[in-house]
C-alpha cells in the first residue's frame, strides 16, 4: 500500500519537452495545469498525501517525476537519465528527498537509466533495456537492489519508449499488456489483462491501494480493468500523452 506521493507542477518550459509524439501538436500548458491538478485529487482520492514540488523552468520534463528516482521500501535509487538534457532534473530532486530519507544510492557514468523503464513487482524490480536506460545502469542498479535485499532482472525492448510504457503491474500477479509484451516469455507467469494496440496509451495505467488510474479515453481498457475488480478513475493526461509521458511517469509513489 501506499502512504505518499511527490509530484512537480509543470513550468511553462513544458512545451519545450522531449517528444517522439509532434504529430498530436504542442502542448496547452493551461489545460496541462488543470490536468495536473485533477491528476494529484486522484492520488488523494487513493489516500496519498501529496507533496507538490514548484515547477522548474530549466528542466521543460521535470514534471515526469517518476524517472528520476526509484523509491524502495528500502532504500532510495537516484536515476542518471539518458536523455542528457534531464540530468539536472535528478539535483532538483535530491533535497526532497533527502529530507525524508538516509539511505540514498546513486547510478553513475557511464551507466543510464530512468525509473520508467523499472516495474516493481514484490521485491523484484524488472528493468527494461531502451534508447534511455543501457546495461550498466541496469547492472549498477540491480546491485544496489541486492545489497539492500530485493532483485532484478532485465528486460529487453524492441518497440517502446519505456518498459512501462507497455505494461503496468496491478498488484495481485496481473499485468496490463499491450503489444510486445503480450507473448513476451518473460511475463508468462502473470494473469494478463490484453488491451488492443489502439489503446496502447492506457498500458501506461497504476495501481494506487486497489484503484486502478487509467487515462481517459480508454473504453476497453476501463472495462477489462474493471472487470477484474478494481474501482477504476479516469484522468485526461492529453498533455501529457504529447510529451510520450504516462499516468506513472507524474509522480513517485511510495
Amino acid at each position: 500500500m501506499f502512504s505518499k506521493a511527490i509530484v512537480r507542477t509543470p513550468g511553462k518550459s513544458l512545451i519545450n519537452g522531449l517528444t517522439d509524439s509532434k504529430h498530436l501538436g504542442v502542448p496547452d500548458y493551461s489545460k496541462a495545469i488543470i490536468q495536473h491538478q485533477a491528476y494529484i485529487e486522484a492520488l488523494k482520492f487513493c489516500g496519498l498525501k501529496v507533496t507538490v514540488l514548484d515547477p522548474c523552468e530549466d528542466y521543460p520534463d521535470s514534471t515526469f517525476v517518476e524517472d528520476v528516482a526509484l523509491i524502495t521500501p528500502n532504500c532510495v535509487i537516484m536515476t542518471r537519465p539518458g536523455a542528457e538534457s534531464r540530468r539536472g532534473e535528478v539535483k532538483q530532486m535530491i533535497e526532497t528527498l533527502e529530507s525524508q530519507f538516509n539511505n540514498l544510492e546513486f547510478i553513475e557514468s557511464p551507466g543510464t537509466i530512468e525509473a520508467g523503464d523499472i516495474m516493481m513487482v514484490g521485491d523484484h524490480y524488472y528493468v527494461g533495456l531502451s534508447e534511455r536506460t543501457n546495461l550498466q545502469g541496469a547492472e549498477q542498479l540491480i546491485a544496489i537492489l541486492v545489497k539492500y535485499g530485493l532483485s532484478g532482472s532485465t528486460v529487453s525492448l524492441k518497440e517502446v519508449l519505456h518498459l512501462k510504457t507497455g505494461l503496468s503491474y496491478l498488484e495481485n500477479n496481473r499485468l496490463v499488456v499491450c503489444g510486445e509484451f503480450k507473448n513476451d516469455p518473460v511475463f508468462s507467469g502473470f494473469e494478463k489483462i490484453e488491451i488492443p494496440e489502439s489503446e496502447s496509451y492506457a498500458a501506461n495505467c497504476i495501481w494506487v491501494n486497489d484503484n486502478v488510474i487509467i487515462p481517459s479515453g480508454f473504453p476497453i481498457t476501463k472495462q477489462k480493468v474493471s472487470a477484474t475488480g478494481y474501482n477504476v478513475l479516469e484522468v485526461d493526461v492529453s498533455e501529457f500523452k504529447k510529451l510520450d509521458g504516462g499516468l506513472s511517469c507524474l509522480s513517485l509513489r511510495y
